[in-house]
Formats: C-alpha cells, structure tokens, sequence
C-alpha cells in the first residue's frame, strides 16, 4: 500500500502552477485525443469512447487567459484559490476554485439564499466557487493526474475544499457544472445536491444536416428550412473562422458585437479585449468564430469553443439584426460544424427552451454545495428537493415534446 501522505495547498493564480502540471491534471492524453478527432472528420464517425474528452475550458491557457486579463481577479470579484494536491512534491489534483464577493457569472443562480441569510443576520460573502468563470460548460472540477490512485486524490481534494471554506471564514462553497459521478461523490461526503438543465444536440451519426432534418417532425424540418433561407436573404453570407484564420479584424468585430449585446444582458460584459487576445495567441486551434458579413463588414458573430467531442456555443453579438440569423448562427451552423467534423455533440450555453425546436434538447447539468451554517443549509436542502423532482420533471416533458418523428408503434 502506498502510504505517501498527499499534502493540499490554496494558491492565488493559475500561474503558480506550471501549464505542464495543471494539464496533465486537467486534460491528461489531449495530443492523442486531438489527433484522433482530427482523423475522424474524414471518416465521419465520433471518437472511441477510450480517449479522454479535452476540454478547453480546463485548460490552463484557457484560466491563465481569465486572470492574466483582469476578467477573473480580486478587484472583479473573483479571487483565485486553486487547491493543489501534491504528493511527494508532485502535482495530482488541482481545483480551480475562487473567492467570491458576488453571485455574478456563475449561471447557478444562489441570489435567493445569498438574501434569505443576511436578512436572517447572517453573511453571505464571501463565498469558494470550484469552477469556470463565466463559463455555463460541464466538465470535471476535481482534476486527478493519472497513474496515481484517483479516489484517494478526489477524496483528498473534496476535504481540502471544506477545511479551505472553514478555514477562511467562507459562508459556503459551490462546486458548479460537475460532472454527474463528481456530484454523486460530493453529495456522499454532505455536500448538497442541485440540478438544472441546458440544452445540447446530440450527433446521430448523421452524414449531413439533410440527414439530420430528415429525423424531425415535417412542421419543424419545413420551419428550419425556412429560418435558414430567411436568415440570409439579406445577402448575408456565413463564414466560420478558426486556427489562423483568426484575424485581427474579426476579433475586433466580434469583441464589438459582445460589448453590445453583453451590455444589454448584464450590464457590463464580463470578459475583456485582452482576454480574447490572449486565447487568440494560445489556443487558436480550440476557437471556432461564426461569423456573418453583408455588404463587405461583418454584422454578426458567435464564439465556440472545440473539445475533441464537443462544440461549445458561447456568446453571439451583433450589430445589424435580420430574422432569424441568430438562429443561423448559434445553432445551425454550429450543427454543420459538428456534423461536418464528427462531433458528438453541440452545447448551447445555458437556458433558452427555443432551442428545442431548432433539435437540442434537455440535458441535466449538476452541482454541489457545502453550506456552513446549519439553519441555513437545512432551509436550502429542503428546497433543492423540491428543485430536483421539478428540473427532473421538466427534462421529461421537454424531451417528449421535442421536434423528432415518433417512432410508430407496432400494430
């Protein structure tokens, strides 16, 4: 057995820990997995389930890019504490955690308990967030190095995150968009269990999107038809970007289409130019910009991001608006991707029950939260059951009135 004691320490920023570590923590055998995603585009077919998934959100680059910008840091209200596990002196784990004085860009929205407790006296923030920023994507949060014993890391890890929580005089802590295992992992050592849902498309193996419509109800196959011809009837024409050519001049398009539609959502945009410029120089390759031109500018755009097996949509803007072109855009294009380079899957982003009709449908998303005082964690776990039985009732009834045929029954 081996009895090397794991030790745990909270660092400030990402940059504390080498890209090397946090990777191979984070997306351990990602040259193979990208290369494998590479080779099935020309056989249309999805990745062996034996790769493991990259996903560029838990990148290092991706968290370097958050904090070296300012978009994720003390004065905006997001201070990192990433918990490293180390043995012997070797990174094994890492979680991507934060202190926080807000509720701002989390997309697990805990303004109701934050309320409730200081008007019961009580101080909500700060608070730890095992996560993201900014970022509605599911994905591990408690990251393991393989070649070491996984449960043991994890179980160190989950406890560091409760003794950093106490130690720091935290109200709480949220472990965001987990992974279903982490969640069910966490709620074993008490922490409190919640769910929601997005919506994702989901690849059948389809060899184009004719193929891909040809599996929907006529009224919803006549309709995208119709969306998709409307949507550039303008002579609007669609041009998907990504790698080097990601140009400067499309950047400073698409970062004015989400100033200007980020402005309206939420006031003040949460990520920066800088950030985006940086992405642009360490992750290229992870970028897919769908962009849409009139008349010799562009008027529009949507930023996703590429895992081996997945197209992740994350903010659309624009600067001209003609029907349905958002449409066009954030989800079908993003379809054609998919289809076009044997994704498995698109993630839209978070909520948005218009997408069922254009075939993303309900997908539970998880998280866990540790809730130090005992009155208010036990009003919070009483209304999380209620919470779960309602999401889980949702997701039935939307994915039954989803825009599929109905498989006929046998007579």
């Amino acid at each position: 057995m081996d009895m090397s004691a794991i030790t745990l320490e909270s660092v400030p920023s990402a940059d504390a820990i080498t890209a090397a570590d946090w990777d191979a923590c984070a997306n351990p055998g990602v040259k193979a997995a990208r290369g494998e995603a590479s080779l099935s585009v020309a056989a249309g077919d999805c990745r062996d389930d034996s790769t493991p998934a990259y996903n560029p959100f838990i990148s290092h680059a991706f968290f370097a890019a958050l904090e070296q910008s300012g978009s994720a840091s003390t004065r905006t209200g997001w201070g990192p504490r990433h918990l490293v596990a180390r043995r012997d002196g070797e990174v094994v784990g890492i979680v991507p955690c934060y202190l926080k004085s807000h509720s701002q860009g989390e997309y697990v929205f805990d303004h109701g308990w934050a309320e409730a407790f200081e008007r019961a006296g009580g101080r909500y923030y700060p608070k730890l967030q095992a996560c993201v920023p900014f970022t509605p994507a599911t994905g591990p949060r408690l990251l393991v190095r393989p070649g070491f014993d996984q449960q043991r890391v994890r179980e160190a890890l989950a406890g560091g995150l409760i003794a950093l929580c106490d130690q720091i005089g935290a109200s709480s802590l949220h472990v965001t968009f987990a992974l279903e295992q982490e969640w069910r992992d966490l709620a074993a050592r008490g922490f409190l269990q919640r769910t929601d849902q997005q919506f994702h498309w989901r690849n059948e193996g389809y060899g184009s999107f004719e193929d891909f419509l040809g599996t929907l109800a006529s009224r919803h196959r006549k309709a995208i038809r119709r969306e998709r011809r409307d949507a550039l009837a303008s002579g609007i024409t669609i041009h998907p970007l990504t790698g080097s050519a990601l140009t400067e001049e499309a950047w400073d398009a698409f970062f004015e289409f989400y100033m200007e539609t980020g402005s309206r959502k939420w006031g003040r945009p949460y990520l920066n130019r800088a950030f985006y410029a940086q992405i642009a120089q360490t992750i290229p390759d992870d970028i897919v910009l769908i962009m849409a031109r009139r008349n010799g500018r562009w008027i529009a755009g949507a930023i996703n991001f590429l895992g081996s097996d997945t197209l992740f949509g994350r903010h659309w803007g624009a600067i001209e608006h003609h029907p349905f072109l958002h449409f066009e855009v954030c989800y079908y294009q993003a379809i054609d991707f998919a289809i076009a380079h044997g994704l498995r899957r698109v993630e839209a982003g978070a909520q948005g029950e218009h997408k069922i009709a254009r075939g993303y449908l309900p997908q539970t998303t998880y998280s866990a939260h540790y809730i130090a005082n005992p009155s208010l964690r036990r009003a919070v776990r009483d209304y999380l059951a209620h919470e779960r039985a309602y999401v889980a009732e949702a997701v039935r009834e939307l994915t039954d009135t989803g825009p599929f045929r109905k498989m006929e029954t046998p007579s």
